[in-house]
């Protein structure tokens, strides 16, 4: 039978980092100052923190922001938590998972709030769509993730790395790329670079939508990337070829589009016809 019993790093502080938890960690206190300061984080705001770990991003965010809430889901740090965010009174950390906890009932006391978190590379994804679509007053969210997630949330229509993440990312936000973090600034190393990518939140999205009917044509859109745009719209929509090619002439496009080479702007109009 397969070993199926996760293997661990040690680090600091006497910890071993879990792999199946995507545990990597940053002491480097210039480099946490920097992740900070190009997050905006200012002294006014209160933050919500993913993913406390050893408490080093912690303690940066709480010298410099009015309040933090940072969320630890390994138990076995919490202990070593207490020591090193020990005597700041802006400071709380609760034991919780970000993908099962009560996000409402947790940040609807702190009013308006900026999130921010080392995402674990295996669950980037689900917790980046969890987040999207909360709806709080989220000032903006910065995350390092995985080099490739960043692309993915910064880029542009008919490239390889464009998909409902990124459609959904900048219809709430503005994702900007501040910079790459290498492999070797964390314990353990992963595998890859990281970047911090910063998500200001619009004031307004970009385009008048009913937002369940534009996810759902985004998402179509992009069920099989090879197909055209006519054809992923006819079963998730339940349309004729007839009726499904009417709307999209009717939207300005191509008969024979791909859903990867519409714009925020092209996706409102074919949602608004339909």
């Amino acid at each position: 039978m397969k070993n199926t019993v996760p293997k661990f790093k040690k680090g600091k502080s006497g910890f071993r980092a879990k792999q199946a938890l995507g545990q990597h960690f940053i002491s480097d206190a210039q480099l946490l100052a920097s992740l900070v300061r190009d997050s905006n984080i200012l002294s006014e705001d209160k933050v919500f923190e993913i993913g406390a770990g050893l408490g080093s991003l912690t303690e940066a965010l709480a010298q410099q922001a009015k309040s933090v809430l940072a969320m630890e889901v390994d138990a076995q740090l919490m202990p070593i938590l207490r020591v090193t965010l020990h005597g700041m009174e802006n400071v709380q950390v609760i034991e919780g998972d970000i993908m099962t906890a009560n996000l409402y009932d947790l940040l609807s006391p702190l009013g308006a709030f900026k999130i921010m978190g080392n995402l674990p590379y295996y669950i980037t994804t689900p917790i980046l769509n969890l987040l999207l679509n909360l709806n709080l007053p989220i000032q903006s969210i910065s995350v390092m993730v995985q080099k490739e997630a960043a692309e993915r949330l910064v880029a542009l229509p008919s490239t390889s790395s464009y998909g409902p993440l990124a459609v959904l990312a900048q219809y709430r936000a503005k994702p900007q790329m501040m910079q790459i973090i290498h492999a070797d600034k964390f314990t353990p190393p992963p595998k890859c670079d990281s970047a911090l990518v910063v998500m200001p939140y619009r004031d307004k999205p970009p385009v008048d939508v009913e937002e369940k009917t534009f996810f759902k044509l985004v998402n179509a859109s992009f069920a099989m990337r090879r197909k055209t745009l006519l054809n992923n719209l006819m079963p998730s929509f339940g349309l004729t070829r007839e009726k499904a090619q009417e709307c999209i002439l009717q939207a300005d496009l191509s008969p024979n589009v791909r859903g990867e080479a519409l714009s925020l702007q092209e996706f409102a109009r074919l949602s608004n016809l339909l």
